[in-house]
């Protein structure tokens, strides 16, 4: 087969309607041969002729999409230097487009004998190797753009490509599950209704399922477990993997651009799924393994891990560095996503053992003119030393404000010294963000997500119930900040059951009103429960799927939960540019936000820091707001008292004195649930109200 010198640049296979270019960095390589693979498996290699720039190219007339590839890197396998090509091991383009198969485990896919693992073992992985695919990249977009929706006006819903749709009844049974079956219109019926603006999905890269899982009979369904960054994930696809995953990818974010909903990718580009030492070589490890991983210095054999998987990339390299920003430029421009979200993103922010806030990661998103404009979203922990960074990352990136979820969820279950972390908390952590600059926006506000109980066993639940994930309950965190309500896990009573709704429901209005960017994980709107397994990351099945034959008996919750969004979307009060301030304003001179008791008095010092307060009256004044629309023109709200009763008993609640407001109804109560969508007669100035223990109201000032 007669190949043409090609081009260097664009890395990855890249077909120009004539044949497809080949190129790859290798800067340890000696020799690199490009495998091609029929329909049959028959495998012919071909020698790429040129190196420029330590990239290894060549072009092929006449090979187009739907063409199954993989290298074989001829180098040193030295791992106490850190080298491990091997040129038996079929090799995954980094760059590849799109995955053909999975992996089937076998000895063959590792470097080393089970046995003797200091015996090098050069057995040929092809047959049980995935390939890499030459893509179509022409894709009809129409007149989609990026919607660009402000952070002030999202509402972030997390959710799972495959837990979405795999039981939905409605969706066609051959697209349950798949890129397809959430563009569904019934799927996006179901959004628009709940009033979401965008989807997180969790990981849609394409990744392993783990040996060890599959030995025991299960499959990685989370997906942080990625081994190509620039490929949708096969099983994700109702076309197989032949290339058919990027045509239905992309027409499942134009179809969710047309109803309005952006599209958030959960991306894990701080680790491989190739594992520490003893993992398999599957790609990185063999084309270069000292580019793409840290090493530990001292013995370079060995990976050095801030992530618990084994590895973690060597963001420190500029090779590492491209493959990232590529990686993230082409899921903007190619695929049309709206930003991302990063697994573990302070490992990424690593130079050596500190977490640098400089690290030239983020100096190269900051400047990067496509990356920098989307939205981005840091998870900001690791697992090592000085890992956990909220409040830490760059102006223009928001964070998973874990210490939000953490105060929200000791208020709750009544577990908490003092309500001055709570007022922080809910209105935007200034606490964290402010003093760089920052603004509401940077915290990401969330009570459950995907790691964790969902909404429902955090109300049901005080101990974590992880049996079926064959670790004898050891894995999970132990320290949920649950509370039962009373009984653990199911019960007839119909107290406990009336208590754990109402719970639900504090949650969430406490979640939706209060100020920064909301997140909703997906199917607590529906009580979806994983029976008290708070670490469902094994559990591909019923366990974690969104349980839609019985989503009609949750219909109450979900559409309280579309009766907040829209509220939200309503009352800019609810979702503010800016941290509120004592200025005073509007007519009565009142500042933008006031705290009091429920006794309708001010807070004092001593009322703040009592261990016992569980009550709190929090007034938001529409004359405070102090923004601009985009016209210009000074923005105005109606003004709002929330009545929070933390505690077990009724509370009595008086409302403030005239100068707050006239008269009030009530347009939130989370003890009558449809009461938002028919409103109550209107309350005067020092009326009292009373209101059931764990309970959430919500008035809105009418003169």
């Amino acid at each position: 087969m007669r190949i043409w010198p090609g081009n260097p640049y664009p890395l990855g296979a890249t077909y120009d309607g004539g044949g497809t270019n080949f190129a790859i960095f290798s800067e340890v390589a000696e020799r690199v041969e490009l495998c091609l693979f029929d329909d049959e498996g028959n495998e012919t290699r071909v020698d790429l002729p040129e190196r420029e720039a330590l990239v290894w190219h060549g072009y092929l007339p006449r090979i187009v999409p739907g063409q199954r590839y993989g290298f074989r890197v001829h180098g040193p396998y030295d791992p106490a230097r850190g080298l491990r090509c091997n040129p038996g091991k079929l090799l995954l383009d980094p760059y590849a487009g799109a995955v053909d198969g999975r992996i089937r485990w076998d000895e063959a896919l590792f470097s080393y004998h089970f046995d003797d693992p200091d015996v090098f073992n050069d057995t040929d992985s092809a047959p049980f190797a995935p390939r890499s695919v030459v893509i179509n990249p022409f894709f009809d977009w129409g007149n989609d753009r990026p919607l660009r929706i402000p952070f002030h006006r999202t509402v972030i819903y997390e959710a799972h490509v495959k837990g979405m749709t795999a039981t939905h009844p409605d969706v066609p049974e051959d697209v349950r599950g798949t890129y397809s079956g959430l563009a569904h219109p019934v799927m996006i019926r179901y959004l628009r209704r709940l009033g979401v603006t965008a989807v997180e999905l969790m990981p849609v890269h394409q990744f392993v399922h783990d040996s060890g899982l599959v030995e025991r009979g299960l499959r990685n369904y989370w997906g942080y477990n990625t081994i190509g960054f620039f490929a949708p994930h096969n099983d994700y696809s109702s076309f197989g993997g032949a290339g058919g995953q990027v045509q239905e990818f992309k027409s499942m974010v134009k179809a969710l651009h047309q109803a309005g909903i952006e599209v958030i990718l959960d991306v894990v580009y701080n680790h491989t799924a190739e594992g520490n030492h003893l993992g398999p070589t599957l790609s990185f490890r063999g084309i270069d393994n000292p580019a793409y991983y840290r090493l530990v210095e001292e013995d370079r054999q060995y990976y050095y891990d801030t992530t618990g998987t084994g590895n973690s990339l060597n963001v420190r390299h500029h090779e590492s560095l491209r493959l990232i920003m590529d990686s993230l430029r082409y899921w903007v421009t190619e695929m049309h996503v709206d930003g991302f979200r990063f697994d573990l993103a302070a490992a990424l922010a690593r130079e050596f053992h500190e977490v640098d806030r400089l690290a030239a990661f983020f100096d190269l998103v900051n400047q990067d003119p496509v990356v920098s404009q989307v939205k981005l979203i840091a998870e900001p922990w690791d697992v090592g030393d000085g890992g956990y960074q909220v409040g830490g990352f760059p102006p223009n990136w928001t964070e998973w404000n874990g210490k939000y979820r953490d105060c929200v969820r000791d208020f709750w279950r009544g577990d908490h010294s003092g309500l001055g972390e709570f007022a922080s908390r809910f209105t935007g952590s200034s606490d964290l963000y402010q003093d760089d600059g920052r603004r509401p926006i940077a915290s990401i506000n969330f009570v459950t997500a995907h790691d964790g109980f969902t909404l429902h066993d955090l109300v049901s639940y005080n101990d974590k119930h992880n049996e079926a994930n064959g670790e004898d309950n050891r894995d999970g965190e132990s320290h949920n900040r649950s509370w039962n309500c009373g009984v653990e896990g199911p019960t007839d009573d119909p107290e406990i059951l009336k208590l754990r709704e109402r719970q639900k429901r504090n949650f969430l209005a406490t979640l939706l009103l209060s100020q920064g960017v909301p997140m909703i994980a997906h199917g607590d709107e529906l009580g979806r429960t994983q029976g008290g397994n708070n670490n469902v990351y094994a559990q591909d099945n019923e366990l974690s799927w969104m349980d839609w034959k019985d989503a009609r008996q949750h219909d109450v919750l979900t559409m309280f939960t579309g009766n907040l969004t829209r509220l939200r979307a309503e009352h800019p009060i609810f979702r503010r540019r800016r941290f509120f301030t004592s200025e005073p304003a509007g007519e009565a001179g009142l500042p933008g936000i006031a705290w009091l008791r429920h006794d309708g008095e001010s807070m004092t010092e001593a009322d703040w820091v009592a261990e016992n307060a569980r009550t709190l009256v929090v007034f938001l004044n529409g004359d405070g707001i102090r923004e601009s629309d985009a016209l210009g023109e000074r923005i105005t709200d109606d003004s709002f008292l929330l009545l929070f009763n933390g505690s077990a008993q009724p509370v009595e609640f008086a409302l403030p004195d005239p100068a707050y407001g006239q008269a009030w109804e009530i347009v939130v109560d989370t003890a009558d649930p449809l009461l938002a969508a028919t409103g109550e007669a209107a309350l005067k100035a020092r009326e009292s109200l009373t209101a059931i223990g764990h309970s959430v109201t919500v008035l809105r000032r009418r003169y």
